[in-house]
Order: C-alpha cells, then structure tokens, then sequence
C-alpha cells in the first residue's frame, strides 16, 4: 500500500484561505508572516519560497528576510527579537539549514513562541517534552515542529495504529528525529532512535513501523525490513537526477512493505501542517 500524503494535504489546506479571510477581517488586516532564510543553502532557500507563495495564496502577508554567511551573528539575533516584538508580525519561520555562525546563536530563545510555527523555540521544543500523554500534546499553547507533526498525521490518516507498535526513527535531529520519536511515545508507540553508531540491520528487522530522516538516499534496505512493515520515507534527497527519499520504493513494494513515496508523502503534508499553524497562529489570539 502507498501511503500517499497528497490528498490529506488537501484536505487540511482547503478551509484555511476562509479562516485566514475570517482573521483578516477580524484583525482589519492580512496575517503577516516573517522569514528568515538562508541563501547559503540553494535547495532550503527555493523551497522557503515556494512556502511563501503557498502562504500568500491563502491571504497571508508575507515578507523573506535574507541571511548568509556575512550576516552578522548579533545583527541576526536582533532580527528575531525585533520580529518577536513586532505586533504586527504574526508568525515567523526561520528554515534550516542556517549557516554555521547563525546556528550557534541563542535565537531560538528570542523567538516568540506563539509566532514560531515550525515549533522550534526554547518554550515550544520545552513543552513538547514536557508531554508525557497525547491529550497534553493537543493542550499546547505553542507548535510543534512541523515534519513530525505532518507524519503522525500521515499515519492516522491512512489507519495504521501505533498504540503498542515498535517503531525505529531514523535520525537524531531536533528538527524531526527527536521531536517525532517524542510525539510517536506520547502515542503509546514504542520508540528506539537510530543514527550512525546505529546496526541499522538489527535495528530496524523487528519494527512495525520505520521513520527514516537521515536523508541518504538508499540507506534504508527494503531486505531489512519484516514483510507488511510500515516505512515513512521523511527524507528528500538529489540522486540520479531525481528526488528519491532514503529506501527504494519498488524494493519496497516487493517486499510487501507499506511506505510514502517521495515526493508525494510526507512532503505536502507537512507544507500543509505549516500553513495551518500559520493561520492559527493569530486565530489563537482573537
């Protein structure tokens, strides 16, 4: 089965151009959105645009702020703290990869947690972990990070339980790996996080479900994996002239394993997940 995220996407993007409007009228303005990208990262910075046009087809206001490698790193943390206070900026994301000097900062502790809708702030990643129960992920008052959210969604939309699975994340990030693995425990799922050190063949032969964000094209191995597993294919990689995640499908698919493809799984989804926190984002203050 191809676990498809196109269709859910559309289904959580439909209604938001209204909402956005009803906001508007509300608010006597548009929701303005700030981002600050990176022009450092070609791929990163193409798609922060194409999040932008897709904001600014539902109504949004939107304006791109532009670091690089010359930014200075006090002048780039002022820029959070000035959008943080600005009352009329209403959401902000700050996509990553950031150049190496930026990243070291403290931004992410000026970033105003209920304009931070890639969950990625201090008190957003905070509460998160603070979660021990889904009902206390539903209760926050900030975001979570888009992509794991985007993923759990993936899989209830397409009926797969998690409650007493045993799943394998693939990836330590702070971005998806970490996050996601916390939201699949509050779900009742068991988790084991895999990354480098990792004996991937051992690790991964048991799951139920694998989440793979290591974003390495073809490390994931179909032959790994127990008939009708589940793969969430998180990755987007360049390879042989064409996007492919980090598995095979059609290895996949000769095995009997369940997976979302790249591109048209995850992916949506989460650009999906990423506009409606966006909308949110003032619709929690009216």
């Amino acid at each position: 089965m191809i676990l498809e995220g196109r269709t859910l996407a559309k289904q959580i993007r439909e209604p938001l151009a209204n909402r956005a409007q009803v906001v508007c009228q509300k608010i006597g303005r548009p929701i303005r959105l700030a981002a600050i990208g990176s022009t450092e990262d070609y791929g990163a910075y193409v798609y922060l645009k194409k999040e932008v046009e897709a904001a600014q087809k539902i109504g949004l206001q939107t304006q791109i702020f532009e670091v690089n490698n010359q930014t200075p790193a006090d002048d780039f943390v002022a820029l959070v703290k000035r959008l943080s206070q600005d009352k009329e900026v209403d959401a902000i994301l700050i996509p990553r990869p950031l150049p190496a000097h930026l990243a070291a900062t403290d931004y992410a502790a000026y970033l105003a947690p209920q304009k931070d809708v890639d969950g990625m702030s201090n008190v957003n990643m905070g509460n998160l972990f603070l979660c021990k129960t889904w009902a206390e992920i539903e209760a926050l008052p900030g975001f979570v990070p888009c992509t794991a959210a985007a993923v759990i969604k993936l899989l209830e939309f397409h009926h797969i339980e998690l409650a007493g699975k045993e799943v394998a994340v693939i990836g330590r990030s702070s971005t998806v790996g970490r996050p996601l693995a916390h939201l699949l425990t509050c779900k009742n799922a068991t988790v084991k996080i895999c990354h480098r050190h990792t004996d991937l063949p051992r690790a991964v032969k048991d799951a139920d479900i694998v989440c793979s964000a290591a974003g390495t094209a073809g490390l994931l191995q179909a032959a790994w994996l127990k008939p009708k597993a589940v793969v969430i294919d998180i990755s987007t990689n360049w390879s042989n002239n064409q996007l492919t995640g980090d598995a095979d499908p059609a290895a996949l698919a000769q095995r009997g394993v369940h997976y979302s493809p790249v591109p048209g799984g995850v992916g949506p989804v989460t650009l999906a997940v990423l506009l409606e926190n966006m909308v949110r984002s003032k619709e929690r203050l009216l």
